[in-house]
Parts: structure tokens; sequence; C-alpha cells
């Protein structure tokens, strides 16, 4: 008599086990890089539509990250030169916005004290704007609370 060989349960299920827990891991493989590449899509989408505020949290992040890396002598050595250069360009880029702003204003025949007039005025007509609707507010609740 020849003996075959015996199968237990537990010896035919370990493949099945080996490929659920495969197919498991490869599902959520795919689902997580699915999200992924729909956040990137998203991510895309806000930097187009508002690319200025991309920019400032950019500069935010590198401003509180070099806040919080500490600094080298050598790199203060190195970079203090290149820090006073790009201080003086930026002052020299905010002056000729300045001087180009004020000269655009003149050119519409705008001085400070007509641009200054116009917002007050503007202020005024927004807080008397929220006073007419505060009160019509008030009269509407006491209005429907007696009744």
């Amino acid at each position: 008599m020849s003996k075959a060989p015996k199968t237990t349960p537990k010896a035919d299920s370990e493949p099945e086990a080996r490929n659920d827990a495969y197919g498991k891991v490869s599902e959520r493989v795919a689902a997580a890089y699915a999200a992924a590449r729909e956040k990137t899509g998203q991510a895309g989408e806000t930097l187009e539509a508002n690319p200025l505020a991309a920019l400032l949290g950019g500069i935010a992040i590198g401003a509180i990250a070099g806040a919080l890396i500490p600094r080298l002598a050598k790199e203060k050595d190195l970079l203090a030169p290149l820090g006073e250069k790009i201080g003086e360009a930026a002052r020299a880029a905010l002056d000729a916005g300045k001087s180009a702003g004020a000269g655009a204003l003149e050119e519409a025949g705008l001085s400070s004290d007509q641009i200054r007039a116009q917002v007050s005025k503007l202020v005024e007509q927004a807080l008397k704007a929220a006073n007419e609707a505060g009160t019509a507010a008030i009269g509407a609740a006491r209005e429907s609370a007696t009744r």
C-alpha cells in the first residue's frame, strides 16, 4: 500500500490567505494612489486659481522654517552680502512701485486728498447701510415677536 500525502485544510488555505492579503494590499495601494493623484490635481487647480495665495503661503512657510532652523556662523558670513543685495533690490522695487502708482494716480487726475475723500465717503456709506440694515432687522424681529 502506498500512502498518499495528506493534505490538511491549513496547508490548502495558506496560499489562499496569501492571495487574499495580496489582493487587499493591492486594492489599498491603488486607492491610496488614486487619492494622491486626486489631491495633487486639486492642489494644482487651487494654485492656478489663486497663485498669489500660494506664493504668500510659500513665503510664510519659508520664513517659519528659517526662524526655527538655527543659523551657523559660516552661513552668516556667506549669506550676509547676499541678504544686503536682496534688501537693497527690494527697497528699490518698493520705491519704483510707489512712484509708478503715484504717477498713474496723477495721470488719472487723482490726488491723495481726493482718494482719501473717496475712501472716507465709501466707509461712511457702508456704515450707514449697515446701520439701516440693523435697524430694519431689529424692527422685523420686534414685529414678528408681537404676532
